[in-house]
């Protein structure tokens, strides 16, 4: 709706101002049972626009907050109760809930208050780029593109392989591919490493999940904290996906609408292989100076078609070991 938030003001404004006349000492059984029923419809579409205006990369956000408001209902109801376990646990959920909603939006580089108000855009201003590079010009020196066979090889070569999955590994369900190629890399004595950014997926622990579903082991997952003191050590880096949570903007451009945002810093690896449909902007919208680094090769495709195809173009180049795997 347009003028969404004078929209949200006046219901505020008319719930308060019916809660007021609801809460006098003279108030008649009929006026107090208008004035709970005015509150209780404003609430209601106040609660439903609100959430109704706040974009889907932001509903796990819009969870985790109504989650928290939920125990802060609880607690409130302690309270009225006289009752110490309701309020205990209320207080529990409602701050569990705001620290989670925190982190998350930390993570994404937001303010809570501009997500719960459907705001868009990060906590940084940044100048808007003139064009957006939407198509691989290699003559222009835009970036560099490989094939599946180039991509395979790469990989088969190196001795030590990071893979970063991202919300496109999530959409594509590609985390059964992506553990086969794991399997298969593995049995070539190569040491495989994934690396898990803590929004990647937009839900904490969200890829997690999917990678524990095809079975890949939990011991070679990391933290994005843990990763990046390694990066310099792996050969090659598969990018699955992600956008955001790997650009360099966000530590080395201080205009950027990402400057401060914690990413996995995939750059200082040997080798880049970014595994994207297009080129086109992530959650954040920017431009990702990544696929124009020397080191970036762009590998464009669906990811669980190009990561079955990469599976199928291993097996032919690692031969039948690749099998034990």
């Amino acid at each position: 709706l347009p003028m969404k938030n004078l929209v949200n003001l006046a219901c505020v404004v008319g719930s308060v101002y019916f809660m007021w006349e609801l809460a006098a000492p003279a108030v008649a059984t009929n006026a107090a049972l208008n004035a709970l029923a005015w509150t209780f419809g404003l609430a209601a579409f106040l609660g439903a626009h609100m959430t109704t205006a706040i974009g889907s990369a932001d509903t796990p956000v819009v969870i985790t907050v109504l989650n928290s408001y939920s125990g802060w209902a609880l607690c409130a109801e302690g309270f009225v109760l006289a009752s110490s376990l309701l309020t205990t646990i209320g207080a529990l959920i409602g701050a569990s809930g705001l620290i989670l909603s925190l982190h998350m939006c930390h993570a994404m580089n937001r303010g809570l208050v501009n997500v719960l108000l459907g705001i868009k855009g990060t906590l940084s201003k940044a100048k808007k780029s003139s064009g957006a590079v939407e198509l691989c010009d290699v003559e222009r020196g835009e970036c560099v593109t490989c094939d599946v066979p180039e991509a395979t090889q790469a990989l088969a070569d190196a001795k030590k392989v990071l893979i970063v999955p991202g919300y496109g590994l999530a959409v594509a369900k590609a985390q059964g591919a992506l553990a086969d190629l794991i399997r298969m890399l593995q049995s070539n004595n190569c040491e495989v490493m994934v690396g898990i950014h803590p929004v990647a997926g937009r839900m904490p622990g969200q890829l997690n999940v999917l990678l524990a579903e095809a079975g890949i082991p939990y011991d070679i997952v990391l933290e994005m904290e843990q990763i990046n003191d390694k990066m310099s050590g792996f050969d090659a880096t598969l990018v699955v996906g992600a956008n955001d949570t790997v650009n360099p903007d966000a530590v080395e451009n201080p205009d950027s609408e990402l400057a401060g945002m914690p990413v996995i810093q995939v750059w200082e690896s040997g080798k880049v292989i970014v595994l994207k449909r297009s080129l086109a902007g992530g959650y954040a919208d920017v431009e990702n100076p990544l696929f124009y680094r020397d080191n970036t090769n762009m590998l464009l495709g669906d990811a669980k078609c190009t990561l079955d195809d990469l599976k199928a173009e291993m097996m032919t180049v690692l031969g039948p070991r690749c099998l034990e795997a």
